[in-house]
């Protein structure tokens, strides 16, 4: 059954000593595709500024603010409505593992999805990890087995990692946070010659899924037959109902929610909170 989801989304930035402007972009627009319709959208600022929309490297919407006004503090407020699609991924797969591999390995596949492909700082792995893709079973069957490793042999703990940590550190403390686990899978999925990109948005956590406060990380990878399927190792589950996209790149580093630069000296605080709302259409 299709799902109808309010997401509201929040953010105040307070600084130390006043700042005296700055540029913002966010990447917090829920994608319209196959599975998600956005029906509606707004933003606002606290400092009235006007809300200038772009379009990242990757065809994202974006919102971006250039206030020149003064300020110590800024408020950011997004409330977006959807519905997401119910989808059987099961179905997308039936029947595509003849020759998939054979696929997988030629030239034009390969040249097609070259951008995913490529090794990252975040998603290169210098030692080897105790996961081995099987070619008696499916590509699908291998991913959903590598999304189950990661959740069954990683725990979801926050504080111990930062947008830069490198894969052999996870590796060596077996915890992390969802975008950890995402590149993860990502540099294990690409050695094996699976397009896998790296996926950003919202997870409707009301069924005790773990999940970043602000957003959530997942991936899709490109099985020959089948298209882009979603995988979410944190929870060791497919990307669907419960997972609401935003946007995709090649790792982190591509599709951040927020970046920017703010001319201020001193500390800053910034505090997030994302509400995601469900609920089942009649």
């Amino acid at each position: 059954m299709d799902l109808d989801y309010h997401i509201r989304y929040s953010a105040t930035n307070k600084y130390e000593n006043q700042a005296d402007g700055g540029l913002w972009q966010f990447l917090i627009i829920p994608e319209n595709n196959e599975s998600q319709e956005l029906i509606t959208a707004s933003f606002t600022n606290s400092l009235k500024i006007k809300v200038e929309n772009s379009i990242n490297g990757y065809n994202f919407k974006t919102y971006r603010i250039r206030p020149t006004q003064s300020f110590e503090i800024v408020e950011f407020n997004a409330d977006f409505h959807l519905v997401k699609k119910a989808e059987n991924i099961f179905e997308k797969v039936a029947n595509v593992y003849d020759k998939e591999y054979e696929v997988l390995r030629s030239i034009s596949f390969k040249a097609e999805n070259d951008i995913f492909l490529r090794n990252t700082l975040l998603t290169t792995l210098q030692n080897p990890v105790d996961f081995q893709f099987d070619e008696s079973i499916s590509i699908f069957d291998n991913l959903q087995k590598l999304n189950a490793w990661i959740h069954n042999e990683f725990t979801f703990k926050t504080d111990v990692t930062d947008i830069d940590t490198d894969l052999n550190h996870i590796l060596e403390i077996k915890q992390g946070v969802c975008q950890d686990f995402a590149h993860l899978f990502i540099a294990i999925a690409k050695n094996f010659g699976i397009p896998t990109r790296y996926v950003s948005g919202y997870l409707h956590q009301g069924n005790g899924y773990f999940g970043d406060s602000q957003m959530h990380a997942w991936v899709e990878c490109n099985i020959p037959g089948a298209g882009w399927i979603g995988f979410d190792p944190t929870n060791n589950l497919l990307a669907v109902e419960n997972h609401i996209k935003v946007a995709h790149g090649k790792d982190y580093s591509d599709c951040p929610p927020i970046k920017g630069v703010v001319y201020s000296s001193g500390k800053n605080e910034t505090e997030y909170t994302v509400q995601v709302l469900a609920h089942q259409q009649q």
